[in-house]
């Protein structure tokens, strides 16, 4: 690693803590505290529910949710990383747009599904679950969005291009390596036809890096 590279700390492991079953079904109810049983709802993906979303939806569109943008901003210690070498995931933060996948759920689904999606993405409480608008070319719909809590202990600014490099690419956990997760999102963007310039860019970055042999991956 270079030595000028300014790579921002993680806190300690002990400020890290999973949300007991109590809470997670608190947030969840909060969060669907206004939804009539009959409706159906929106999910907004922005990172890996784009690729991998779990779950059953009954429609999909290309949507831009405004007033957010997607960001490496949340150090992940098990699932792309370890407490040694945490690895970055995608979360949204304030700031101009961001273009994802909007998911519809059937009404009747909703409930086990947002039991199961509570479990996964808020497991330590990371994200404020908001009901956002977002465009579609459809029409404007309203989705819950998980946008990044900067008061978290896991939220780290997203650093500067060359740190984020360093992180990507040395950082791996369970589910795999911080640069297939990155790289496979970039993927799943240009598959629908959504072309974020700045993730292209950190991704050809990326393996430029790979190819002249900088970093080998486990």
């Amino acid at each position: 690693m270079s030595s000028f590279l300014q790579i921002p700390a993680a806190p300690p492991l002990s400020t890290f803590a999973r949300w007991p079953e109590e809470r997670l079904k608190a947030s969840r109810e909060e969060a669907l505290k206004q939804w009539r049983n009959t409706e159906d709802v929106w999910v907004f993906g922005y990172g890996s529910l784009i690729w991998k979303p779990e779950f059953d939806f009954i429609e999909q569109r290309p949507a831009t949710l405004p007033g957010h943008h997607r960001a490496l901003c949340l150090w992940s210690r098990i699932n792309r990383g370890t407490p040694e070498l945490p690895g970055l995931v995608f979360g949204l933060e304030a700031g101009g747009e961001c273009h994802g996948m909007a998911f519809r759920l059937a009404a009747n689904t909703v409930a086990p599904i947002f039991e199961t999606l509570w479990r996964r993405e808020m497991a330590t409480g990371a994200y404020h679950p908001s009901w956002i608008d977002c465009q579609t070319k459809d029409g404007t719909v309203k989705a819950l969005a998980f946008v990044i809590d900067q008061a978290g202990p896991a939220y780290v600014s997203e650093p500067p291009e060359d740190a984020l490099i360093e992180i990507v690419l040395r950082a791996s956990g369970i589910y795999g390596s911080c640069l297939e997760y990155v790289t496979q999102t970039a993927d799943a963007l240009e598959a629908v036809g959504i072309h974020d310039v700045r993730l292209t860019a950190l991704v050809t970055r990326l393996k430029i890096k790979l190819q002249q042999g900088q970093h080998t991956l486990s």
